[in-house]
């Protein structure tokens, strides 16, 4: 029986995606619910399963715009019982005719050219790679030398060279470039970033925070967080905290325009900007006002494991009311962020650096962080969006006020 694996739709508005590749070979046997390929879409990347165990054939290569709906494979499954490299050798040897044989013994001693054979029993070959290096009179040194595993894609990288041999397929200058297409999920973020620049009255403003207090907190309870939680104490956890508590005062840079309207949402669904094998992407902490500081930093985790494994759905990066970025974990000492739409606003956080700053008259060295907020200033005032980085600033500086939503805990004790 053959069975279809067709290109699912990743949501309402798309029609055409992208496979960015397949993680099987095409005539090899696959399982039940593996994954066979990765498909790009605008929004997101999503995976392709095998809906039964078989031989797969592939109808459409890599890098390759398709329908939704579209046959992108399909599964043989007579015979599924067992893979082929499960046969044993007793059963090989009685179906290997002495043409055969031969044959295989010729491609042998192609591919053990320039290599000893002690280093060829180490190297795996599949055998569309074997049949591939065979026809184009390649040796394991021609491909790559070292490697544990060569597939047909390797093969394939080395026989579309002009001179596809060892001594030819170096590069003959130092000014060589490579030109790879644009996934899907890159063209979108290339149209969003430059509407966003069109389309919103976009203006950044700065202010700095002392770390001090939550870099204390930090040290001084790691370990007891992490034997409790199994997660650690990050600083994100903090930001997140400290921008739904500043958001519920400025509740302007928690809105969004749609049309002719302004829309406040009452919640707080803080995206989390994560840089991954694809690029970057945004997924979603939801409710983050509900969530305790151990909370928000396990979800972050997860959420952050599920983009650099391609692994996050589109439900997980659709929605978001405000957006936190990270530029600090690269070493970012300041930027503008942009805003990420339809929200109006984005808060920018930078790397923690120790800097003479005045305390009380005197200099003290203090671990000190940059932060930006770059917004929408159609339907945000100067008196939000500054009012809105102060507070920030005054809860990350003194955290403990975030037990109490924000207030002064001696206030709230003399009840003023």
């Amino acid at each position: 029986m053959t069975v279809e694996i067709l290109i699912p739709s990743p949501g309402e508005s798309i029609s055409e995606v992208e496979i960015a590749s397949w993680l099987v070979e095409d005539g090899s046997f696959v399982e039940k619910d593996q994954e066979v390929a990765e498909v790009e879409s605008e929004k997101a990347t999503l995976m392709l399963i095998a809906s039964d165990s078989g031989t797969i054939r592939i109808n459409t290569p890599a890098h390759t715009t398709v329908k939704v709906g579209s046959i992108a494979a399909t599964i043989n499954t007579e015979g599924a019982g067992i893979p082929s490299s499960d046969v044993p050798k007793s059963a090989e040897n009685s179906l290997t005719t002495p043409p055969l044989a031969e044959k295989k013994k010729d491609s042998d001693k192609v591919l053990q050219k320039e290599i000893q054979p002690a280093e060829y029993e180490k190297i795996k070959i599949s055998p569309i790679a074997k049949k591939m290096m065979e026809e184009s009179n390649l040796s394991v040194d021609d491909i790559i030398k070292g490697l544990q595993r060569i597939t047909s894609s390797a093969v394939e990288k080395v026989t579309k060279q002009p001179y596809p041999n060892v001594e030819k397929s170096q590069p003959t200058s130092e000014r060589a470039e490579e030109r790879v297409p644009m996934s899907q999920l890159r063209k979108k973020l290339a149209q969003r970033l430059v509407a966003v620049k069109n389309e919103t009255a976009m203006l950044t403003t700065f202010n700095e925070v002392d770390m001090t207090a939550v870099m204390e907190l930090r040290k001084k309870y790691q370990k007891e967080f992490v034997e409790k939680h199994g997660t650690k104490l990050g600083i994100m956890s903090f930001f997140t905290k400290a921008t739904v508590e500043a958001l519920k005062q400025h509740p302007m840079v928690n809105s969004m325009i749609n049309g002719d309207e302004i829309i406040t949402p009452s919640y707080y669904d803080i995206s989390i900007a994560v840089q991954t094998p694809k690029g970057l992407m945004v997924p979603i902490v939801r409710d983050a006002q509900n969530l305790s500081l151990a909370g928000i930093e396990k979800k972050i985790q997860e959420l952050a494991d599920k983009g650099r494994n391609g692994k996050l759905s589109l439900d997980e990066m659709t929605g978001g009311t405000f957006t936190i970025t990270n530029g600090g974990v690269f070493g970012s000492m300041m930027s503008t962020p942009i805003i990420n739409p339809p929200q109006s606003g984005i808060l920018g956080m930078h790397n923690i650096i120790e800097r003479p700053v005045a305390i009380n008259g005197k200099v003290e060295i203090r671990p000190m962080m940059y932060i930006a907020l770059s917004y929408d200033h159609r339907i945000i005032d100067g008196k939000d969006s500054v009012g809105f980085l102060v507070r920030v600033k005054q809860l990350l500086e003194n955290p403990i006020f975030l037990l109490y939503n924000g207030e002064n805990p001696e206030k709230t004790l003399l009840d003023i």
